[in-house]
């Protein structure tokens, strides 16, 4: 039998379209993920949400797979009892302040302070998802510092220029990037913050209910100066020792190293 001739024109077509098909299925593509808490060498033995269970007749907030708030509950947490260690390995003068350490390095410098904890945390959620695009802080003269300018991409240029970051912003002006919230709709990823020279900021790292009697409470997050671990906030105002607080505070939070006003909680603009 003779072979069936072979007709290029349609092995041409055949090939356009497939090639038409993969550059559409490329250009829909999500970008690329990276590890969910890329500083990590290893799979936490203990969360942020294993560690802290919410308060008894209280749930969490549900927090859909991907939020930042689902992201904020599995970050890694340090032996229980650990200390905060500043960012020259020596302990840090109070050790009262804490219930627990979030297992994140702090480098080597005096950078990562309080706002830049927050930032930390924020930028480490977008990389996770492979967000580069959207890793972006204002400097204190307002210029944006782009993640996405940077020649390197991986993590390694990405702690480079966090550290860079933090050397040329803070709460001045994180501040200003942010957007008011309120208290009484208080998330995860919200922010208590005074900016200026000092300033201080706490970052909201989770939020519980008591769907029978309406009641929300929250879990704070801080480093300060000198540069130091990340850490989760005892509450002073509560006898038991209890890490959560209670959003009906009055007009002064009071945390255990700084006092904000109601008005200074904010949130990111999206």
């Amino acid at each position: 039998m003779l072979p069936l001739p072979f007709d290029w024109r349609v092995y041409r077509r055949l090939l356009s379209g497939f090639s038409l098909f993969a550059v559409f299925a490329l250009a829909g593509a999500p970008a690329q993920a990276e590890p969910r808490y890329a500083w990590r060498t290893a799979t936490a033995v203990e969360t942020l949400a294993s560690r802290f269970a919410p308060p008894e007749g209280f749930e969490r907030v549900t927090a859909e797979a991907g939020s930042f708030a689902e992201w904020l509950r599995g970050l890694p947490m340090k032996a229980d009892g650990a200390a905060v260690l500043l960012h020259t390995g020596a302990q840090k003068w109070r050790q009262d302040v804490h219930a627990g350490v979030i297992d994140i390095d702090v480098g080597k410098r005096d950078l990562q302070q309080c706002a830049d904890a927050v930032m930390r945390l924020r930028a480490e959620w977008l990389y996770s998802l492979g967000r580069k695009a959207d890793i972006a802080f204002n400097d204190t003269e307002g210029k944006r510092l782009r993640f996405s300018a940077r020649q390197k991409q991986d993590y390694p240029g990405f702690r480079k220029y966090m550290d860079y970051v933090f050397a040329y912003a803070g709460t001045y002006s994180l501040e200003r990037e942010l957007v008011a919230a309120s208290a009484d709709d208080i998330r995860a990823g919200d922010v208590f913050i005074k900016g200026g020279f000092p300033g201080h900021a706490v970052f909201v790292t989770d939020v519980v209910v008591n769907r029978a009697t309406g009641e929300t409470r929250f879990l704070l997050t801080q480093s300060y100066m000198p540069a130091q671990d990340i850490h989760v906030l005892k509450n002073p105002a509560a006898s038991d020792g209890s890490v959560w607080y209670g959003t009906d505070f009055g007009d002064t939070l009071e945390t255990p190293e700084w006092r904000f006003t109601r008005q200074q909680l904010k949130r990111w603009k999206s």
